[in-house]
């Protein structure tokens, strides 16, 4: 498979918010226009690092449309829909492919756990059949960290038989390699993408198709290198084990404010918290150590 076929880099992307709560539209097409500049093949709105799921309906629109409005293509957009009833998740949706969006991140409803894949079958269908025709490039989202509703191998199996056209690929966002390596072996035609960064060299090397993830709001020239040209970095590791020292979300959003000078983009929306600034002082302090190391290692 040539580089260009696969789904390679999406950025997902955070969700600035202005200091009264609102979605800060300027703020995100500014970062929508860098990531892509910077080597981003598409970006991901509404993910779990962009809080998708503290986002309504109406806020959802007026991103999209500041996007799309903002100069993004069709093609380089995806949309996380998450929801818990099958009439929320086809109207987030329908709204996303109203825009143009290339394809959804579809995750499972995550209110009730123990869930029969009898159950998950019959809701992604409900949700599928009913966007209608306008249905299309559905990434399947396994994300069990977050929403404990797993996504096996066989269900992801039985929806692909079910809706060929339009079930395009996986994001295994389990951390867990033995679950990558899983969905590669038995839906290698998919596109398989791995939100652990630290196991996206290794998945590319057995036929994975790129990422949607959090570091590429930072670092996207790091990533499409594994992506695209298959060369590694060491730099990833040290990167991510730093930002998982902290609560993830707040962290990455606290360093694209370091990245922008922005300190606008390290607002969270309740119920997540801003990074204290002791905290912000100290992560920021180690990511530039690491950054340096890394220019270090690039002369020597």
């Amino acid at each position: 498979m040539k580089n260009s076929e696969i789904f390679g880099l999406s950025a997902a992307l955070i969700t600035p918010f202005a200091a009264d709560g609102a979605v800060d539209l300027a703020r995100l097409l500014r970062h929508a226009r860098y990531v892509l500049a910077e080597g981003c093949d598409s970006i991901t709105l509404f993910g779990t690092t962009g809080e998708g799921c503290s986002i309504g309906i109406r806020e959802r629109a007026l991103m999209l449309g500041a996007v799309i409005g903002g100069g993004a293509k069709g093609e380089q957009l995806y949309a996380g829909v998450s929801a818990t009833t099958v009439v929320d998740a086809v109207e987030q949706a329908r709204l996303a492919l109203g825009f143009g969006a290339r394809g959804l991140l579809l995750a499972p409803p995550y209110y009730f756990k123990g869930l029969s894949e009898e159950g998950l079958f019959a809701w992604f269908s409900q949700v599928i059949e009913s966007i209608g025709a306008a249905a299309r490039g559905v990434i399947l989202y396994h994300i069990p960290g977050q929403t404990a509703v797993p996504l096996s191998v066989d269900l992801v199996g039985r929806l692909k038989r079910a809706f060929p056209a339009i079930i395009a690929g996986v994001k295994d966002s389990s951390g867990d390699k033995a679950t990558t390596d899983a969905f590669l072996a038995a839906h290698g035609e998919l596109a398989i993408l791995v939100g652990e960064e630290r196991h996206l060299a290794d998945a590319m090397r057995n036929g994975a198709q790129g990422s949607i993830c959090g570091l590429a709001n930072l670092a996207p020239r790091l990533l499409r290198d594994v992506i695209h040209e298959r060369i590694d970095n060491p730099l990833i590791v040290p990167v991510v084990n730093l930002i998982t020292s902290y609560p993830v979300l707040p962290a990455v959003k606290a360093l694209v404010a370091h990245m922008h000078c922005d300190d606008a983009y390290a607002r969270m929306r309740a119920p997540l918290v801003d990074l204290a600034s002791a905290q912000r002082k100290a992560l920021t302090g180690s990511y530039e150590a690491l950054l340096a190391l890394g220019q270090d290692r690039k002369r020597a």
